[in-house]
């Protein structure tokens, strides 16, 4: 059981909000800059059988680098790094550090050169609908997945780079690293694309370029806390340490149950692979839509809420790691849930401000739209897992979250029996959402089951205030989406963009002027969630 102590004082709490800031501030900056590769992507090969081809060849990679980036590396490594950094010393932490390094450096080298050789049997796992007609999209998929599977090595090692800096509360240049793929990404479209045979490999290379620059651009920060880590060829040794069995025994079940609605995009990437051409395309650039929101909050505030949830829980604060929880679910309400009405409202126009150009049509716009409004209803339940699912890794809890898992695969993939004969692709993200919104009430009531979280005084009446401005602002989006032709102003292109940010700092305006104006005060938001 926890001890009784003070809950975290307010200074505590305004420093995790200055850290959120500059974690959200550079996770923006990523994402805007993928939404720019995207953009740049959409408008020289539209929704193709060769955008098709690489969005299968990348799952798998891009599958681990949000695994590595959102969850299960994080979520068993950190909190065993943090005990060794306040219990055991340097000279046991960095032991720790170089033979987790060690182990997963060599490990990698194996499953990469698996994965080059054994390519044409993951594309056809991932998308049976290509290898049932042996055609150039299967083709291009199996080159493109033995160019980009090295990507898995490099990003499992950003991981470890990040985790490390993370534990040491240097988050700035590991929240910056998405950067800098996003940019190898758009220099590849710009300057390398135009000339190749085959355009689309172009991304593939970036792909790997990008992460070698993630990983570089970390090593200096290593150097200044001193735990650059050192990969030795003692792999019998590194393997015996203690501390990497344990890093193991927690990433295992924690990869599972932090991977659902992941491992359920590459179920449904192989049955997106049967349905049109287009399908695979228009649930990735939904998806990237997606992402901003859950990036841009889930991400980052899982990311600082773990290294203090697992002193908290160090320190046997009951208080604290509650009211840490209740912090950040309170900003998750705050944030999440207009995201969400926005996205199920004003998919359309965020479509097509953002994707319609060159190859990319108006039929385009619409199917991914229907995507991306399926994704809305379960962006909630998305971002919220990323603030539950630490409530229990940093308490070392592994069981429940495997459990809640299991269950939440298990219904997503039922559910498309349902939804997919329906609505199509559009089905599939519907699942997705699903599983989501079940995952993160699991975890909830798991949460509360098990006395890690009691909620503060004041949720009922900040709900109401919440409801009844996302109310207004859902008014506002329907005027703005239908008062306006968005597909049709793809010839005043910048017409478009601007009546786009004009609307969203309107919709902001009229949110959270609302919410002052039913007595939300945002300087006692935050003492409440102290």
């Amino acid at each position: 059981m926890f001890a009784s102590q003070t809950a975290p004082n307010h200074a505590f709490i305004l420093n995790l909000l200055k850290t959120l800031a500059t974690i959200s501030g550079l996770t923006m900056l990523s994402r805007i800059t993928g939404l720019i590769r995207e953009t740049l992507i959409a408008r020289a090969f539209g929704a193709s059988v060769y955008t098709d081809a690489f969005n299968v060849a990348f799952r798998i990679p891009n599958l681990l680098r949000r695994l590595s980036a959102e969850g299960a590396f994080s979520q068993a490594f950190v909190p065993i790094l943090g005990e060794f950094k306040n219990r055991q010393g340097e000279a046991e932490t960095r032991a720790l550090v170089d033979s987790v390094a060690t182990v997963m450096t060599w490990l990698l080298v194996i499953i990469s050169a698996l994965g080059v050789i054994g390519a044409p049997l993951i594309v056809t796992a991932v998308a049976t609908g290509f290898k049932a007609h042996e055609n150039q999209a299967y083709i291009s998929a199996i080159f493109m997945t033995r160019v980009m599977f090295p990507y898995i090595g490099l990003v499992s090692l950003v991981a470890l780079a990040s985790g490390i800096l993370n534990t040491w509360r240097q988050f700035a240049v590991p929240a910056f690293t998405p950067v800098l793929l996003n940019l190898s990404f758009i220099v590849a479209a710009v300057f390398v694309a135009p000339y190749l045979e085959t355009p689309i490999y172009a991304q593939a290379y970036a792909v790997v370029v990008g992460g070698i620059l993630q990983l570089a651009i970390q090593i200096p920060s290593l150097r200044r806390v001193g735990m650059l880590p050192r990969v030795s060829f003692n792999v019998r040794a590194a393997w015996h340490h203690p501390g990497v069995r344990r890093v193991l025994k927690q990433m295992l079940p924690a990869t599972l149950s932090v991977s659902v609605a992941q491992i359920s995009l590459i179920i449904n990437t192989n049955i997106a692979s049967r349905l049109p051409t287009g399908s695979v395309s228009w649930l990735n650039y939904a998806d990237r839509l997606m992402e901003f929101p859950t990036a841009l909050l889930g991400v980052a505030l899982g990311t600082i809420l773990l290294p203090s949830l697992s002193k908290a829980s160090a320190d046997n604060n009951r208080e604290e790691y509650s009211s840490l929880l209740d912090w950040g679910l309170r900003l998750t309400v705050l944030l999440a849930v207009p995201s969400a009405v926005g996205l199920f409202v004003f998919g359309a126009p965020l479509t097509a401000t953002l994707f319609h150009y060159g190859k990319f049509t108006g039929m385009d716009v619409e199917m991914t739209r229907q995507a991306l409004t399926s994704y809305g209803v379960g962006l909630i339940g998305l971002i919220v897992i990323k603030i539950l699912a630490p409530g229990f890794y940093a308490r070392q809890d592994i069981r429940t979250p495997v459990k809640i898992a299991l269950v939440v695969l298990v219904a997503t993939q039922l559910s498309n029996y349902v939804f997919v004969p329906i609505l199509g692709h559009a089905g599939l993200a519907l699942s997705i959402s699903f599983g989501a919104t079940i995952n993160a009430a699991l975890l909830f009531f798991g949460l509360r089951r098990r006395g890690y979280y009691h909620p503060l005084p004041g949720w009922g009446l900040f709900l109401a205030q919440v409801m009844s401005a996302v109310l207004l602002l859902a008014g506002v989006l329907l005027w703005l989406a239908h008062n306006f032709d968005w597909v049709g102003l793809g010839a005043k292109p910048l017409v478009r963009i601007a009546l786009l940010g004009a609307s969203l700092v309107l919709c902001a305006v009229v949110y959270f002027g609302t919410l002052s104006l039913t007595g939300l005060k945002f300087s006692t938001f935050r003492k409440k969630a102290i």
